[in-house]
């Protein structure tokens, strides 16, 4: 099967007040010449889909698949969103990198070509030069990551008082708890009125549907993907895992999935104390709880749990037992459990009173693989298998949680911090271009990376609690403002 009958033949999620599809006949001539120029002869599903929604100024959450023609979904209405004559930033796409910040304003800048439209990329690790050049010249689409743009919003370079639409490119990477931060702070310099924002990714997994209200008004959600489909619960996914490779894979999935507080299960004490021991000589804030600790001791652990002062907690189901901790991210399990009854028992400790919740599970031996079909069957729950990350996949999001951290320390320094920074620039240079100097640079971003690690990170959950209710604290102001008028008429 090829990738575009694959594409098509997707279960497709739709909004329950569904517009209906469109079909290149129905586009304008401009939007076809854009397309051959890309060498586009049709419509791809995702862009025939959401486009509708797009132009009608419709909230939108969109899944689809990497190579599905997401870009052109979010591109081609800009050929109508986007007003040439009016120089200033209307259009604004955010990508957690700058790989994809450069592939998406390529492609854009194809599309658009002929309309006289300038697109801008905008991303950290190179000169301002370019980048303030073309926001002089009035940048009408600028595609780039969270911190080069906030910086330029915070030096005033950049305003986004004009701006009409807002798109999140790989939106679940741009809510993981790295970025999260960067983009609670760029929101606060949207305009007042109403924005047309959308969010596109290959997953969309619960907690970005819950952080998703924070930026969007009311989305529809549109689905051509069944991977990871939109669920409000506990997603449950395992990984097939060699057996003498579990402890590397545990830390890459660590590392991929960034939880903000996990139990991680084992069936032994012993399994306990070797995996805490890992995960603590891999620079995570863990610690354990077994039967042997004193009540004192465990409950100073449970404390710093429940105070999110301490992201992971390793245990058996009997230490586990009578331990109940809120707004628990993840349930990692480093072995299946040898009953099935306790793999819900674990799992359920997660996605609880409505809240988003992933349980994973390392599948090493055979007779772990029986089991876990086993509990599939028995409790008719979907377990999806996930690809294992490769060191690869885990060092690219690392660093881009890193940039992303460093980039906002950068932006937080004070006037004497800045002052002081340059006399280490020629240094820097040195070390950078000298080979035998690369194991020192690597050293201190390996101790940004642990320092960052064990900085507690404000919980989206939390914030997502926050923004509802300013909403509803500015509704009841409102609302006592206009009563307050009717009594003075």
């Amino acid at each position: 099967m090829t990738e575009q009958q694959d594409i098509h033949t997707q279960p497709i999620v739709e909004p329950e007040n569904a517009m209906p599809e469109i079909t290149i006949n129905d586009l304008p001539d401009t939007w076809k010449k854009a397309m051959a120029r890309a060498g586009w002869n049709d419509l791809m599903p995702v862009q025939s889909k959401a486009i509708p929604y797009i132009m009608a100024g419709r909230d939108l959450i969109v899944q689809a698949r990497t190579g599905s023609g997401k870009t052109g979904a979010f591109i081609l209405p800009l050929l109508e969103r986007v007003n040439p004559l009016n120089k200033t930033t209307q259009a604004l796409i955010i990508g957690p990198t700058r790989e994809l910040a450069i592939q998406v304003a390529k492609e854009a800048e194809m599309l658009v070509k002929d309309k006289g439209i300038r697109v801008l990329s905008v991303y950290g690790g190179v000169s301002y030069k370019k980048q303030l050049d073309g926001l002089k010249k009035g940048a009408h689409i600028v595609i780039g990551t969270p911190g080069r743009i906030l910086d330029h919003l915070q030096r005033g370079t950049m305003n986004l008082n004009n701006l009409q639409v807002f798109t999140f490119d790989e939106a679940d990477r741009l809510l993981d708890m790295g970025f999260y931060p960067d983009m609670r702070q760029l929101k606060s310099y949207l305009p007042d009125h109403k924005v047309d924002s959308f969010m596109f990714s290959a997953t969309i997994p619960a907690n970005v549907q819950r952080l998703a209200d924070q930026f969007l008004d009311k989305p529809d959600f549109l689905s051509l993907s069944s991977d990871n489909v939109l669920a409000l619960d506990t997603e449950h996914a395992y990984y097939m895992v060699p057996p003498l490779e579990k402890d590397r894979a545990l830390i890459r999935i660590i590392e991929v999935e960034n939880p903000r507080s996990a139990f991680i299960f084992c069936n032994t004490k012993q399994r306990v104390n070797y995996v805490t021991t890992i995960l603590k000589r891999a620079g995570y804030d863990a610690d354990d709880i077994s039967s042997d600790l004193s009540q004192q001791t465990r409950e100073r652990t449970l404390t710093r749990v429940r105070e999110g002062k301490l992201s992971l907690l390793v245990a058996t189901d009997v230490a586990a037992r009578g331990i109940d901790v809120n707004n628990l991210s993840h349930v990692i399990q480093y072995e299946v459990p040898e009953d099935v009854e306790s793999y819900i028992h674990r799992a359920g400790r997660t996605g609880r009173a409505g809240a988003s919740g992933i349980a994973l599970t390392l599948v090493g031996v055979f007779s772990e693989q029986m089991r876990i079909k086993q509990i599939q069957k028995e409790y008719g729950i979907k377990i999806e298998e996930r690809p294992l990350p490769t060191q690869e996949d885990a060092s690219s999001i690392v660093t881009q949680r890193l940039t992303a951290s460093l980039e906002a320390r950068l932006r937080e320094r004070d006037a004497l911090q800045k002052e002081r920074s340059p006399r280490f620039e020629k240094i820097a240079q040195e070390l950078a271009s000298n080979d035998a100097s690369l194991p020192l640079l690597a050293m201190l971003l390996d101790d940004a990376y642990q320092n960052m690690l064990h900085t507690a990170i404000e919980n989206p959950d939390n914030a997502t609690e926050k923004v509802k209710k300013q909403r509803q604290d500015k509704k009841k102001k409102h609302g006592r403002s206009r009563s307050q008028r009717s009594r003075r008429r």
